[in-house]
């Protein structure tokens, strides 16, 4: 049965506020973001002319072009119809989905894994959508705190579950190659909605499968 999702890309993002242009044509920001990249290669000391360095900002441009997709994926085309109605209530879990985002502080890579786990009130979604949803908030420029928050609510709007339970756990760039450069730190995030913050016992349960072999 299709269900209908509001059309809200910028889920939990109502407190940020943004100057993204969402006017210019992908080839136009790229242009702009290669230009701003030769001035950062200038004000480095390179020369963005030599030969090694010529397409580097046309490449940069590029890839933060990827690295930031989720700004225009929309939480309605990832569901894209994939609810079903199923008379299942018990935890639905999903680990170890890798993902990989960049901290709007540094603008560096943090990756890890995120641990997606639901109680379904008559409803469930496709698996793989669990996935795509985490990627959406990802694939911006982030904290972990933020990002955790965001995927709950997301699965939250899409489902209406009894309750809603994310982990994430990575490891910071921003931290093993600058400041206290801890190379092996991993932080650890967690958002638990509905009954996973009343059932002490529902949420011992999805720790233990998280802490069991495997991913």
């Amino acid at each position: 049965m299709a269900t209908q999702i509001m059309d809200t890309a910028n889920l939990g993002d109502a407190a940020i506020p943004t100057t993204i242009d969402q006017t210019s044509e992908p080839a136009e920001k790229e242009t702009r973001m290669a230009a701003a990249m030769k001035t950062i290669l200038e004000c480095l000391g390179e020369d963005p002319n030599r030969d090694g360095l010529l397409k580097t900002p046309q490449r940069y441009a590029k890839a933060m072009t990827f690295f930031t997709k989720g700004y225009e994926v929309k939480l309605a085309d990832v569901v894209n119809e994939a609810i079903f109605e199923v008379d299942h209530n018990e935890l639905v879990l999903v680990k170890g989905i890798e993902i990989s985002s960049l901290c709007e502080h540094h603008l560096v890579p943090f990756m890890g894994n995120i641990h997606i786990g639901y109680i379904p009130n008559g409803r469930v979604i496709g698996l793989s959508k669990l996935a795509r949803i985490a990627e959406i908030y990802a694939r911006r420029l982030q904290v972990q705190e933020r990002l955790t928050q965001q995927v709950a609510r997301a699965i939250e709007e899409v489902l209406e579950p009894e309750g809603v339970a994310v982990v994430v756990e990575c490891t910071h760039m921003c931290m093993a190659m600058r400041g206290v450069q801890k190379p092996g730190a991993v932080t650890v995030t967690q958002c638990k909605t509905g009954v996973f913050q009343t059932d002490h016992r529902l949420d011992e349960r999805f720790h233990t499968l998280l802490s069991m072999g495997g991913r």
